[in-house]
């Protein structure tokens, strides 16, 4: 069931459309204050916040429109998880949360017209490292910024992400600097409360939800765990131990015993692509799985996603190496890997959108902020639609508090996993002596290659950790997509390289899909999600009848 709801002033128009069955979650799509209405997509932590709506300091998940005679505006939070897009005509300015939508709303007629420069980095990474869209015209407004429209001249202001403090050097100055994020977790889970029934979270061996189970049972949420795995995985054992100390229930979901195979059946890859480029609009690549549709449910439920956000971004944490000198080859590589496939113009697009980034003199902070600007603002924003049409569960690492003040905390210090592993003994002291699954923790490991954590010696620290158990015999039809589904990927991606040849060497994607088996499979679905969006794929009608493919085991009888 899809609601609308719609506002008309002088010179302006708020429509607003939601498949949440009504409006038991507040505040409602559209509502009045005093002489201007404010339209909101996503989730406040307050819903009496709405009023203060736009302001950085506001809590929760979302992007805000608001809007009065003459005047028409809109914000984004720190991360942009919920998108707001934007164009400009001689006649409109047109602002939305799905850019297709904005695209074709300013257009005279109902033809797509493609940026296909900006689709440089969609091949290169999947998503967008710029604020650009695959529509001509059409941006993604930037980070805890404001879009303001008053009688026809549109201004739009930014506020910097916050710059991080020093790492503190006692134990009295890291309480109180972790005290604002704490603060901002319990606030974000705090109506949970009231909701009559217990949040269903996640729960595996790891961080990122120990501390959902740790914040929940610290702000007395009601809720209740779930593992998939084996008995004997650490992901099960640890989680049972967690649910045991908290005094809550856990539920294991064993997975489906089934016989070894040596071949599988999947989706042909146009209705993949389709399904990606109807859900995420050419935002996201059909190498990711996007969550498929499901009627809309309200049950709260929690995840550990975007965790990162507490341990200074997924880039910092990929590095084993942080000096001066890899760092900086981190922030080149995220904006310009692969560059014999591309061409001389997509190229210097790329160096373009990198320079910024590179002449910023804190590496730490700038992979930080690339996470939170590109890897959660673009890639999270576009791939999470899938998951949305299901629900809107409550996600605390998202919320517009808790990220504007884990990005106020030293760079290396939340790198360290110090500060995640002091919120976790915060809010639940019993889970002191529960191992960690995976690697140990980063502070119990001393000195990172080539750079020391600028902070004195602590109390005793964690137990051992426990690490992952290697299932053996585990693989991907996506990581080894094997002769067929090459096949189909490649006449694709060869038959439409005239559409691609403004960004990528033709005789390079020859060459890249030369072998039987594509070597690089990430980024040949990366091509061929640009290929079919560029050919027309969608919008149109979903594909019918394709087959599915057949996708054998490289290495059968394992």
């Amino acid at each position: 069931m899809i609601r609308g709801q719609e506002w008309h002033g002088r010179g302006v128009s708020l429509f607003a459309w939601t498949n949440e069955p009504d409006d038991s979650r507040q505040p409602p799509l559209i509502s009045r204050h005093g002489d201007r209405v404010i339209g909101l997509n996503g989730h406040l932590a307050d819903p009496a916040d709405v009023a203060a709506l736009p302001d950085d300091s506001v809590g929760g998940c979302f992007s805000a429109w608001f809007a009065r005679d003459g005047e028409l505006g809109a914000s984004t939070a720190i991360n942009r998880v919920c998108p707001v897009f934007h164009a400009e005509t001689p006649e409109l300015h047109v602002v939305g949360s799905r850019a297709l939508l904005v695209h074709l709303a300013a257009r005279p007629d109902d033809r797509i017209e493609h940026d296909v420069l900006a689709l440089q980095s969609m091949v290169r990474q999947g998503f967008f490292l710029s604020d650009e869209t695959p529509y001509k015209g059409v941006s993604a407004l930037r980070p805890s910024s404001r879009l303001v429209v008053r009688d026809g001249v549109r201004a739009i202001t930014e506020t910097p992400l916050p710059e991080a403090a020093p790492a503190p050097t006692s134990a009295r100055h890291k309480r109180a600097a972790i005290g604002e994020l704490a603060d901002a977790l319990l606030a974000t889970v705090a109506p949970l409360r009231d909701l009559g029934e217990p949040v269903n979270l996640a729960l595996t061996g790891g961080r990122d939800t120990r501390i959902l189970a740790a914040l929940l049972h610290a702000a007395g949420v009601p809720f209740r765990t779930t593992t998939n795995g084996l008995d004997t995985h650490p992901d099960v054992i640890l989680a049972r131990m967690i649910a045991e100390r908290l005094g809550v229930e856990h539920t294991v979901i064993a997975p489906p015993q089934t016989a070894a195979k040596d071949a599988v059946l999947v989706e042909h890859p146009r209705s993949r692509a389709w399904e990606t480029l109807r859900t995420c609009e050419g935002m996201t690549s059909a190498y990711e799985s996007i969550v498929s549709y499901l009627p809309y449910s309200g049950k709260p439920t929690m995840s550990g996603q975007s965790g990162e956000t507490l341990r200074a971004g997924s880039l910092n944490l990929l590095q084993s190496d942080l000096s001066d000198k890899a760092l900086l080859r981190r922030i080149d590589t995220t904006f310009r890997k692969d560059a014999k496939l591309f061409t001389a113009e997509a190229n210097e697009h790329a160096r373009e959108l990198a320079e910024p980034w590179l002449a910023r003199p804190n590496r730490l902070e700038t992979l930080d902020h690339l996470y939170i600007w590109y890897k959660v603002g673009r890639w999270q924003a576009s791939a999470r639609a899938g998951s949305l049409r299901r629900g809107d569960p409550v996600r605390p690492f998202l919320d517009n508090r808790v990220v504007r003040a884990a990005l106020s905390l030293d760079q290396g210090w939340r790198l360290s996993e110090e500060v995640i592993y002091t919120l976790i003994l915060r809010f639940a002291p019993k889970l002191r002596d529960v191992p960690i699954e995976g690697k140990p923790w980063r502070f119990t490991e001393g000195a990172a290659p080539q750079r020391r954590f600028p902070w004195p010696g602590r109390r005793p620290g964690p137990p051992p950790h426990l690490p992952t158990t290697r299932t053996g015999g585990g693989w991907s039809w996506r990581t080894s997509p094997g002769p067929a589904l090459t096949d189909v990927l490649r006449e694709q991606v060869l038959g439409s390289l005239d559409a691609l040849a403004p960004i990528v060497e033709p005789d390079e994607v020859r060459a890249l899909f030369a072998d039987p088996v594509v070597r690089k499979p990430a980024q040949a679905w990366h091509l061929y999600t640009v290929s079919t969006l560029l050919t027309g794929l969608y919008p149109g009608k979903a594909p019918e009848d394709l087959p599915q493919i057949t996708v054998s085991r490289p290495d059968p009888g394992r």
